[in-house]
């Protein structure tokens, strides 16, 4: 597998609506970075935040999961409490060819932070808007701050194109939009 440069980003995005809304170039003006790098995509976390709860005492059941595990919060500034948990999404929605693999990192200035983002990889031929995982490790409340730069996505591109792709297997994410919550 070969890491795809800006180049490549860059031309996928503009001829097959890889990425949307693109950003051409790294933007950072007061600002946590995002847009594209050298060899990835910095994207940003959109206004849409779930913010762990246990007001009503749920378990995080992953087969039977719960709504009422969430507070839902739109906007700027999202106040991760500590030792919580927050899902959000990307501003961006992906569209991944059947030949690449993605996958994501956290930013270094939210791992800093002691901010830990987590997204699983985005499989050949899965579209949507990616739900991101913030985790924060530390014991102090911690913003996570929308429009901005929250993980880097890196563009694997294959030998050969997959037998049978995210889209022929009729992935349970396929074309989420918005923040998406487990599914069995």
């Amino acid at each position: 597998m070969t890491v795809m440069s800006d180049i490549w980003i860059r031309d996928m995005a503009r001829q097959h609506n890889m990425i949307e809304p693109f950003v051409e170039a790294q933007k950072r003006e007061g600002t946590i970075s995002y847009g594209l790098s050298s060899y990835g995509y910095d994207a940003r976390v959109a206004r849409e935040f779930k913010i762990f709860t246990n007001v009503d005492s749920a378990v995080v059941d992953p087969k039977q999961f719960s709504p009422a595990s969430f507070v839902d919060r739109d906007t700027d500034v999202c106040v991760i409490p500590p030792n919580s948990f927050a899902l959000a999404r990307t501003v961006e929605y992906f569209r991944i060819p059947r030949d690449v693999l993605v996958i994501c990192l956290g930013k270094s200035t939210y791992a800093r932070c002691g901010i830990i983002v987590n997204v699983t990889p985005l499989e050949p031929e899965w579209e949507g808007h990616v739900t991101l995982e913030f985790s924060n490790t530390t014991p102090l409340p911690a913003k996570i701050y929308a429009n901005e730069g929250a993980c880097q996505f890196l563009f694997l591109k294959g030998d050969q194109p997959c037998e049978t792709s995210y889209a022929d297997r009729a992935g349970k994410y396929m074309g989420q939009r918005g923040v998406t919550l487990p599914k069995l």
